[in-house]
């Protein structure tokens, strides 16, 4: 989301109150609510920690408005009307937004300085091309990337074209099925080098978890 950094928290609430009026919420995970309609029982509400707006009376009420009188809901953590209305519809959207504050050219350091202590907020100048490093390392985190670096026997490293991976599938066995699913199969060991070993390079298995940035060579069976 781009704004004008010279007026960037009234825009910023503008939009994401109008985002919210859709269903969609930034850089928030979904409401830590468990909740079950059932044919009969009555509502049914248990909270593991103390709430400080809801009651059992007020989760009624707002059951009611959905014609729900029979339902199994568990609070666990403290829990506000609209996060109990969020997981009652069902169809909230939780996506992570990084918030680029342009025109960072036409203000003080000072400013830049009240700037950066914004969350998920990227300062930046279009026109100038500043502080685009910053922005690219950021939305490679917000996406949950990472790269991995291929090196054939005898060459050097390709840096030109990582093999990008998810960081919750980073197994040395994702990045062969990621080349080609054959390779799986004849997988005998690979070398790493990068943070994810002690040794460079490093023998490792099809199990090794891989990290950001780390240098992979396969060995085949022969």
């Amino acid at each position: 989301m781009v704004l004008d950094c010279l007026k960037p928290l009234g825009h910023k609430k503008l939009l994401e109150h109008e985002l919210e009026g859709f269903g969609i919420r930034l850089n928030k995970k979904p409401p830590n609510i468990y909740f079950k309609r059932k044919d009969k029982g009555g509502v049914n509400l248990n909270s593991m920690v103390p709430q400080s707006e809801l009651d059992a009376d007020l989760v009624k009420t707002i059951l009611s408005e959905y014609k729900i009188h029979n339902a199994d809901i568990t609070l666990r953590y403290d829990a506000t009307s609209d996060d109990l209305i969020d997981v009652i519809e069902g169809n909230r959207i939780y996506i992570p937004c990084i918030y680029l504050l342009n025109k960072i050219d036409q203000i003080s350091i000072e400013e830049l300085d009240v700037i950066y202590k914004i969350p998920h907020c990227v300062p930046i100048s279009a026109h100038h091309r500043w502080n685009f490093d910053d922005l690219l390392e950021m939305m490679w985190e917000y996406l949950k990337l990472v790269r991995i670096y291929t090196k054939p026997k005898g060459q050097l490293p390709d840096y030109n074209s990582p093999i990008v991976l998810h960081n919750e599938r980073t197994s040395i066995q994702d990045f062969c099925n990621k080349l080609h699913r054959s390779i799986a199969k004849e997988f005998k060991y690979a070398l790493v080098w990068g943070s994810s070993v002690k040794h460079q390079p490093q023998k490792v298995g099809i199990e090794h978890i891989l990290n950001d940035e780390d240098v992979v060579q396969i060995v085949k069976k022969v």
